[in-house]
């Protein structure tokens, strides 16, 4: 088999164009995940009704972040399918539809979010202190603001990273989270805002970073791609069609998948603060763990829709098992760090020792499995969704949330009356029956559509 891929190599990416691309991808993925590290250590010194309050609505706008994220997975996809297809003109208009729409999404949802935060806090987690509603409520509400800029930003981002240069993006990154974590440093320990003094300055790093990524895209006009500013006040039924074909499908996939995991926290919240914040703390571990596989991911989207759009199918499953490789050393390594210095992490976090006891089980569920599950979970369906296959990714994925990592966890909760232990066991289930799919599939070679064709 790898001789038959030798002659592949190098056609449309060599090792230096993959190096370029992938590197400021792992830097920036790094960083969202270390920033938001940040907002949690240093919230807890506000107590654990603000770090617990936090961690819960995070997982209320990790459900928002993933549908303007798949938004710009679609606009990525388009637009690198047709760079591959030699159609620039198209890839320009595409960019440009993709800002118009994700911005337009974002509004609404920050509207409903600040309109609708108390009662979309009490259906969610009903059962809290009223000290974890009032934080949660206030973070929601603040940070519902920068959801419009996210848009934006992530748009700008994908635009860069359709092009290759993942570079910009994540120099514009870099500012993003230094602006994130002085202001969270000056709003907990300096202003004492509590969950406030780590909420507004989110709304202010993203509205730099949404600024800033917009006026380089526009003005980078011998690139390849670049942002038509025109253009995105004007509606093109046909471009949007195309994103929303990739978009709407991978939104409802990896919304639902958000709420379910915030439906799962919900059955944890009923267990206690203890087993909120360590369910929280384990978390951003484990995401320091495997968050640079996104990376992996996100280089998946652009050089697999350039081969779709040039119709090259051999060299397309040559890079998928490159880049899986690749993400699976980006998983292990950092993976043998947290196993060999967590309690160190830990220690770093101001909270009760039980807390700290639960989290080091959480950790060692999660980072153990996750070296051999997580890449084919969550790097592979990228591949398939790069080659237009994006009905099944969300069948797949909604079923086994549903079935296997809501369903289990309720019925462990319910029955063994165990709490985050069991809803972490429920997750590794989820992640067997996601990846085997997603192996059948690329393997069976039914996951290549070719390009949509232009009517």
């Amino acid at each position: 088999m790898l001789r038959d891929n030798e002659k592949y190599i190098g056609k449309m990416f060599s090792n230096t164009d993959l190096k370029v691309l992938i590197v400021p991808l792992i830097i920036e993925q790094f960083l969202a995940i270390t920033v938001g590290m940040s907002d949690t250590v240093m919230v807890s010194f506000a107590g654990e009704a603000a770090v617990s309050g936090v961690s819960l609505v995070d997982m209320v706008n990790n459900v928002i972040i993933s549908l303007l994220a798949a938004l710009a997975t679609g606009g990525a996809v388009v637009i690198s399918q047709f760079i591959g297809a030699r159609r620039h003109e198209d890839a320009c208009m595409a960019a440009a539809q993709l800002e118009l729409m994700a911005f337009v999404v974002a509004v609404f949802i920050s509207i409903f979010s600040i309109a609708f935060a108390h009662p979309l806090i009490s259906v969610l987690f009903g059962n809290i202190d009223s000290e974890v509603f009032e934080a949660s409520k206030r973070y929601l509400m603040i940070t519902a603001i920068s959801f419009p800029m996210l848009a934006i930003y992530n748009s700008g981002a994908a635009i860069y990273r359709s092009i290759g240069d993942s570079k910009t993006s994540m120099k514009v990154s870099i500012l993003m989270n230094i602006i994130n974590i002085v202001g969270n440093y000056i709003g907990v320990f300096i202003l004492h805002l509590g969950v406030a003094g780590v909420a507004i300055p989110s709304v202010i790093s993203r509205s730099v970073a949404a600024v800033v990524i917009t006026i380089l895209a526009s003005k980078n006009k011998d690139a390849t791609v670049f942002l038509k500013i025109k253009e995105v006040f004007g509606i093109k039924s046909d471009f949007m069609r195309r994103i929303l074909y990739i978009g709407i499908p991978s939104g409802i996939e990896n919304s639902l998948f958000q709420v379910g995991r915030v439906a799962v926290v919900s059955i944890i919240s009923n267990f206690g603060r203890t087993q909120i914040a360590a369910n929280a703390i384990a978390n951003n571990l484990d995401g320091l763990g495997v968050n640079m596989g996104n990376a992996i991911g996100i280089a998946m989207i652009t050089v697999i829709g350039r081969c779709v759009g040039a119709g090259k199918y051999k060299e397309a499953k040559y890079y998928v098992k490159k880049l899986m490789f690749i993400g699976y050393l980006v998983i292990i390594v950092p993976a043998l760090i947290i196993f060999l210095f967590q309690n160190s992490f830990i220690s770093i976090y101001k909270v009760p020792d039980a807390t700290k006891e639960l989290t080091a089980v959480l950790v060692w569920i999660h980072m153990g499995v996750a070296v051999f599950l997580w890449p084919l979970s969550f790097i592979l369906p990228n591949a398939l969704r790069a080659g237009n296959d994006v009905k099944f990714t969300m069948g797949i994925s909604l079923f086994s949330m549903a079935v296997f990592r809501f369903g289990t966890s309720l019925f462990i909760a319910k029955v063994f009356h165990i709490g985050a232990v069991g809803v972490w066991c429920a997750m590794i289930i989820d992640w067997i029956f996601r990846s085997s799919n997603f192996v059948y599939r690329f393997a069976s070679g039914k996951w290549w559509h070719k390009d949509l064709k232009k009517e």
